[in-house]
């Protein structure tokens, strides 16, 4: 691998799914990904195509099948996990644990790869900090126990963690699953806002496809038969969009950018 390339992320004959003794049941196969820092990424597929496992795979939660992933030009396997939690942030859907930790606690979590063994936070760790609740406008919910959130309120929190940790990564699983239409388009337009202004790398996996076809600057396709990865408009024009459902229901319209009801009989 060359080094003028400038991959944030590098993914090579990437097999993925799980490993028993019995037996290895492979879900996607032959992924191969380039892509370059700053950019919105949105992994698009029916339910479970695979998403979820690419994202655990590409953030080492689970071992990949065979193939390599490259972060930032180091090989996945040989980054420690503290390394890692340097190079890439994780948000996940589930509601947290029921804890009396306050928002301000949570967040401050995200500094802890920083900090040393007793956590003590810098003023430079409290910069970091108040600049995430700037930006995910989410300061005056900093007293607030975690619990008294809202679905809304909660992922935000959990981006502005993402942020203390001050990674080049963010990545993203359903993000705006539990949200209403406000809610999930003002968490895009945030995640969009995230990767032009900072340079962030932000790779979301969704259902909300019309919305991740009009801010995405890539796409990753999942299906059953292949994986295709580009730029938004490059993937319209080749008509990769149209057999991503495979579903009689819906069409993707190559003419409004977006998938529209079938109603052909």
């Amino acid at each position: 691998m060359t080094h003028n390339e400038n991959y944030i992320i590098k993914v090579s004959n990437l097999s993925i799914g799980y490993r028993s003794k019995k037996q290895i049941s492979t879900i996607a196969s032959n992924l191969n990904i380039k892509l370059k820092a700053g950019n919105m990424v949105c992994l698009l597929g029916k339910n479970g195509i695979g998403k979820s496992t690419l994202l655990r795979t590409l953030t080492k939660v689970q071992p990949a099948l065979s193939g390599d992933v490259f972060i930032d030009e180091k090989n996945l396997k040989l980054l420690t996990n503290n390394d890692l939690a340097k190079t890439l942030s994780l948000v996940l859907t589930e509601r947290l644990p029921d804890s009396s930790l306050t928002v301000f606690e949570l967040v401050a979590l995200g500094r802890q790869p920083f900090t040393n063994w007793i956590g003590y936070l810098t003023s430079e760790d409290l910069e970091i900090i108040y600049k995430a609740f700037e930006k995910t406008n989410t300061k005056h919910l900093m007293n607030t126990k975690c619990y008294e959130l809202s679905d809304g309120q909660l992922q935000r929190v959990l981006i502005a963690r993402a942020l203390t940790q001050n990674t080049p990564i963010i990545i993203l699983d359903e993000p705006t699953a539990h949200l209403d239409l406000h809610h999930t388009i003002s968490t895009f337009s945030l995640l969009k806002n995230l990767a032009s202004e900072f340079n962030k790398t932000i790779i979301i996996s969704t259902h909300e496809t019309n919305l991740a076809l009009q801010l995405a600057d890539e796409l990753w396709l999942m299906s059953s038969s292949k994986f295709v990865s580009g730029k938004t408009e490059d993937l319209i024009n080749n008509n990769e969009l149209d057999n991503l459902f495979d579903s009689e229901l819906i069409r993707f319209s190559k003419t409004l950018k977006q998938f529209t009801i079938s109603h052909s009989k």
